[in-house]
């Protein structure tokens, strides 16, 4: 090293000074070696002498604390000389860490876990590669504005499990099913839903007729032709009570009974025999499908010539804009309006059988396979507030929840008509709203219909 610009003073102390630095660094090279071997022969006497842990002591620790754990029992072995050579110390997340390993070895005291153990480090191996349960949920396309697009359909959550086979890592994905969206009712699709009314219901069509003077006390679109769903099923039983057939009569279900255009399906197996009182019953209490296609088949004449009769029958009691294509309802060819429908109730109302059948809560029955107990499908049947004479439910998707009844509201005899509501229980809310609309408004008549207008 040249020196330049100093006195001979200057030079001669700048020479001494780096002679004592030179001292200085030999004198902590020295130091550090024999810390090394130091450190190295503790190391190894502690392999020798340390106790090893049992298994069934070892904690499971969570993937992240044992690769943590692990991370510092590695830098324990690896860096024996940087600890002893007085280098700075490790930090205290690191300090804590490797507590648990110093542990897992049997150490007395976190300071001994300074020094390598591999049995620690293998623990903490073993628990950081355990097998690990990962759930991807796929989430809805979004919009450009940050929400989910309603437009397209929605997908379960898949879930993918990670984790070791015979030495190797297997991945094991659930493919997800699309969640196709319901399909709207034919009343959705031609807009009768925005029809506003002063009761804000739910259902696209209403309507409540006086029973005794036949005046309309509320109706909301009563000349829009709908599918009316399983409110077939009284048209139904009007017919089978017409033809005077014994209630007595077994009827047993057969293939040819089976719901081959929805494919829904019911507790009547086939080859259960019931009787043709007990048939008409679970097809106006229960809405049983089966049911009600046995009467049809059982009918003099079979199926085509019932429904025959059930048109017939539709257009004697002055339903002139009806038809009906099965015993069901299933199928959505059988179609009404409110104010046909209103008079369907009211001719109904005429059988003692339909009345007592359609009002009953439950019914057990015994099929020759076992018994079964079925229940009314109208949860107001059970409701003390209301007396209600006779009563239909029914849904497909096209023509929405449906629900006809007669009732006496307030002393007086109604018939109240409901049809394509969107929830599953908003044909009884607006049940319930009529009802009180009628209670309070009881000479006031209210219609209101659809703008049609282009």
């Amino acid at each position: 090293m040249a020196v330049t610009g100093l006195g001979a003073r200057g030079r001669i102390g700048f020479a001494l000074l780096a002679s004592a630095v030179v001292a200085v660094c030999t004198t902590a090279q020295a130091t550090e070696r024999a810390a090394s071997r130091a450190a190295d022969s503790r190391g190894a006497s502690a392999v020798k002498t340390a106790a090893p842990a049992p298994r069934a002591a070892e904690p499971r620790a969570k993937p992240a604390a044992a690769a943590r754990s692990a991370a510092s029992a590695r830098e324990s072995v690896s860096t024996p000389r940087a600890a002893a050579s007085g280098a700075r110390a490790p930090a205290p997340a690191a300090r804590a860490a490797a507590v648990p390993a110093a542990r897992a070895a049997g150490s007395s005291s976190p300071r001994d876990a300074a020094a390598p153990n591999p049995r620690a480090a293998a623990a903490a191996a073993r628990a950081a590669a355990a097998p690990t349960r990962v759930k991807a949920v796929e989430r809805a396309p979004q919009a450009a504005d940050g929400r989910a697009s309603r437009a397209a359909p929605t997908r379960a959550s898949r879930v993918v499990v990670a984790g070791q086979r015979n030495g190797r890592m297997v991945k094991a994905s659930f493919a997800p099913r699309a969640v196709e969206p319901a399909r709207p009712s034919i009343g959705q699709a031609i807009g009768l839903h925005l029809t506003e009314d002063p009761l804000d219901l739910r259902s696209s069509v209403a309507m409540v007729i006086d029973q005794q003077t036949g005046e309309t006390l509320y109706s909301k679109n009563p000349e829009a032709v709908l599918p009316i769903a399983s409110i077939t099923k009284v048209m139904t039983a009007m017919v089978v009570l017409d033809a005077g057939l014994s209630m007595h009569e077994m009827v047993e279900i057969t293939e040819a009974d089976r719901d081959t255009e929805r494919h829904t399906g019911s507790r009547l197996q086939i080859g259960a025999r019931l009787s043709r009182g007990e048939l008409m019953q679970l097809s106006l209490m229960s809405s049983e499908n089966r049911a009600a296609a046995a009467l049809g088949r059982a009918y003099p004449g079979g199926s085509s010539a019932f429904v025959a009769a059930m048109n017939a029958k539709a257009q004697s009691v002055g339903m002139v804009d009806s038809r009906f294509a099965d015993p069901t309802g299933l199928s959505s060819g059988n179609m009404s309006n409110a104010r046909d429908l209103a008079r369907l109730v009211r001719a109904a109302y005429g059988y003692p059988e339909i009345r007592t059948y359609s009002t009953a809560t439950d019914l057990t029955v015994d099929t020759g396979y076992r018994q079964l107990t079925f229940r009314t499908t109208n949860r107001l049947v059970d409701d003390p507030a209301w007396s209600i004479g006779m009563q239909k439910t029914g849904f497909i998707s096209e023509a929405g929840k449906c629900l006809v009844m007669q009732a006496r509201v307030d002393g007086r005899s109604v018939i109240m008509v409901l049809l394509d509501a969107r929830e599953g229980q908003a044909r009884f809310a607006d049940a319930q709203r009529l009802r009180r609309w009628v209670a309070e408004n009881p000479r006031i008549e209210t219609t209101v219909r659809a703008d049609t207008r282009s």
